[in-house]
C-alpha cells in the first residue's frame, strides 16, 4: 500500500500550527467587539457617502424646480402683458383712420365760426336758424366722436403753451416770440393723439424762438447785475 506524504509545516503556503490553533480557537469578546466596530465604521462611511449623494441630488432637483417656476412665472406675466397690449392697441389702426374724420369736423366748425362772424359783421340780421342747427349738430357729432375715442383709450394732446416734445410733437415752423421761452408751442396746426402710452399721431405745431431759454430766470428791470 502506498503511504501518503505528510505536509511539511515549514513549507510556504501551509498554515503554521499556531495559525491553525488560532483559527480553531473561539474569538474572545474583545475580538468580536473590534470586528463590530470596524463593520459599523464601514457602514457609517458608506451611509455618509450615500447621504451626501442624496443631498446633492435633492439640491439639484430643487434648483431645477425653482428655475422652472421662475420661467413659468415670467411666461405668465409676459403673456398677460401681451394680451393686455393686444386688447389696448387692437383699435390703433381703426382709431388712426377716425382721426381724419375728427379733423374734418373741427375744420367744418372753424369754417362755420368764421362764416358766422363775417355774416354778423356784414349785417345785423338774425343768424340763420338752419345754419345754427347745422353747426350745433356738427358740434354734437364732434363731442360724441371724442367721447368714443377716449372710451377706447385714445386721448387728444394739448401742447399749446408747453415745451416742445419731439416724442409727441412735430414742428412745422418757428415763429419769433420773445414773450415766451424759446421752444414753447405757440400754435397747433393739427391735433395729436395718443393711445395708452403710445403715440398715435404727433401734433403738428409751431414753436416760438427768440425768447429766454426754458428755465432761465427773467431779468428784473432797473437792477444792475454787474459786480
Amino acid at each position: 500500500m502506498e503511504e501518503r506524504a505528510m505536509p511539511d509545516p515549514t513549507s510556504p503556503g501551509n498554515p503554521t500550527p499556531d495559525e491553525v490553533k488560532n483559527a480553531d480557537a473561539p474569538q474572545t469578546d474583545e475580538q468580536r467587539a473590534d470586528g463590530t466596530v470596524e463593520a459599523e465604521v464601514t457602514d457609517a462611511a458608506a451611509g455618509a457617502d450615500r447621504t451626501a449623494e442624496l443631498e446633492a441630488a435633492v439640491a439639484d432637483l430643487r434648483d431645477r424646480l425653482l428655475r422652472s417656476h421662475a420661467e413659468m412665472e415670467n411666461l405668465r406675466r409676459r403673456t398677460e402683458r401681451e394680451v393686455q397690449d393686444a386688447k389696448r392697441y387692437a383699435v390703433s389702426s381703426f382709431a388712426r383712420d377716425l382721426l381724419g374724420v375728427a379733423d374734418n369736423l373741427r375744420r367744418a366748425l372753424e369754417a362755420a365760426a368764421a362764416a358766422g362772424k363775417s355774416s354778423a359783421d356784414a349785417s345785423d340780421d338774425v343768424r340763420d336758424p338752419v345754419f345754427a342747427a347745422l353747426v350745433e349738430g356738427v358740434e354734437l357729432t364732434e363731442r360724441e366722436l371724442q367721447k368714443t375715442l377716449e372710451k377706447n383709450g385714445v386721448k387728444k394732446l394739448d401742447p399749446r403753451g408747453k415745451p416742445f416734445d419731439p416724442h409727441h410733437h412735430e414742428a412745422v415752423f418757428e415763429a419769433p416770440d420773445p414773450s415766451v421761452p424759446s421752444g414753447t408751442v405757440v400754435q397747433v396746426m393739427q391735433d395729436g393723439y395718443v393711445i395708452g402710452d403710445r403715440i398715435l399721431r404727433p401734433a403738428m405745431v409751431g414753436v416760438a424762438r427768440g425768447g429766454p431759454k426754458p428755465g432761465a430766470a427773467p431779468e428784473t428791470a432797473g437792477v444792475d447785475r454787474r459786480a
